[in-house]
């Protein structure tokens, strides 16, 4: 299913070409400073001016080749699938009443936002998804895996994997709402994106016992 999906997003991105994919990147942040208290390393998808290639293109497609995001950028990028294609701007201190301010409005189209919330959400709900680890009966959770292999070449069996995972309250609305995205290093052969999962579930069943309704 995985091999599938990268299949099918390698093709969607050499369809739509490098400097439309260099587009849509830059239009959600990559390659451009994020506005928060601390300097964040910048998001990138190449180590060069463009993506060079259609290997390198493809590879883009499905978060591979020299794509590199933060992991604050990676929250602020979901932030925008529960605010209609907004994305909130990020802030350091915690206050109790804060005015949302956001880093890009229109980041995605309100169509686009509506389908990856509701594929998120069965992502956690469905008991085929692979974030089903973390699902609750007492409120709704939404997320996504993902695991990134560090390796020199196609050939490389040496290399080691970050395993990605994000998870969220889909709902604007919920009373203890909340968005963890975390990256753990070196998940090969510990379970992948699983093993993050496992590292997330205490932290929540923490925040949701401490903030009742």
């Amino acid at each position: 299913m995985i091999y599938s999906d990268n299949i099918y997003f390698a093709k969607a991105a050499l369809k739509i070409g490098a400097e439309e994919m260099e587009n849509v990147l830059s239009g959600i942040g990559f390659h451009g400073e994020m506005p928060f208290e601390i300097k964040m390393g910048e998001s990138s998808y190449s180590n060069a001016e463009h993506i060079e290639g259609e290997i390198q293109l493809a590879d883009s497609g499905y978060g591979q080749g020299q794509v590199l995001v933060n992991p604050l950028h990676m929250a602020c990028i979901y932030t925008s699938f529960c605010n209609h294609g907004d994305m909130i701007k990020p802030y350091l201190l915690y206050k109790n009443d804060i005015k949302t301010e956001y880093w890009i409005s229109g980041a995605f189209s309100k169509k686009t936002s509506r389908q990856v919330l509701d594929g998120i959400t069965k992502v956690v709900n469905d008991p085929h998804g692979t974030g089903y680890a973390i699902h609750r009966k007492d409120l709704t959770l939404a997320g996504k895996t993902g695991t990134a292999e560090i390796k020199a070449s196609k050939e490389d069996t040496s290399g080691t994997e970050l395993g990605w995972f994000a998870v969220l309250t889909p709902n604007k609305k919920e009373k203890k709402p909340i968005l963890i995205v975390s990256m753990v290093e070196d998940v090969k052969r510990r379970g992948g994106s699983g093993y993050v999962i496992q590292k997330d579930k205490p932290v929540l069943e923490k925040w949701f016992r401490e903030n009742p309704e």
